[in-house]
């Protein structure tokens, strides 16, 4: 039923856009990415307040969580700003790349040391840009996890 709720919501989505009263295609997508996250890896949730990771696992690694909603009008990868991450505050970015319907396209776990060689930074925002592009499921260290997500999410 949550599914179903979403595919309804992107077609909703989808009119308000068409009578420009919407612009954008993200909502719900990172407190989705998230929860299927959390629910394929069993990861605890960090408090809302927690700087730089949304989730631990039991051995205490933290997990910054992003997802990005592929839409026809916009097909990039781009996920949301990540700050600071010269400073450390996650040890893995997990990353979900969702299709219009919200269906989990591709998804991986990427180790920090990744990110931060991969991410540009961009001055206007004072933040790094990371690109969830297809080669990044190649680089060693970085583990492929969609059908894990699938699996969870069907």
């Amino acid at each position: 039923m949550p599914r179903q709720l979403l595919e309804l919501h992107a077609n909703i989505e989808e009119q308000l856009r068409a009578l420009k009263i919407m612009r954008s295609a993200n909502n719900p997508t990172g407190d989705l990415a998230e929860y299927l996250f959390r629910m394929a890896f069993g990861w605890e949730a960090s408090t809302n307040s927690q700087l730089g990771f949304d989730a631990t696992d039991g051995d205490g690694k933290r997990y910054q969580i992003k997802g990005r909603r592929i839409a026809g009008f916009n097909k990039s990868r781009q996920l949301s700003a990540l700050r600071n991450i010269s400073e450390g505050h996650f040890d893995f970015l997990a990353g979900v790349l969702f299709g219009e319907d919200y269906g989990v396209m591709r998804a991986a776990i990427i180790p920090h040391a990744v990110i931060q060689q991969r991410a540009s930074f961009q001055k206007h925002t004072n933040s790094h840009r990371f690109l969830l592009v297809e080669g990044i499921w190649e680089v060693p260290g970085v583990e492929d996890v969609t059908e894990r997500l699938k699996a969870v999410w069907h």
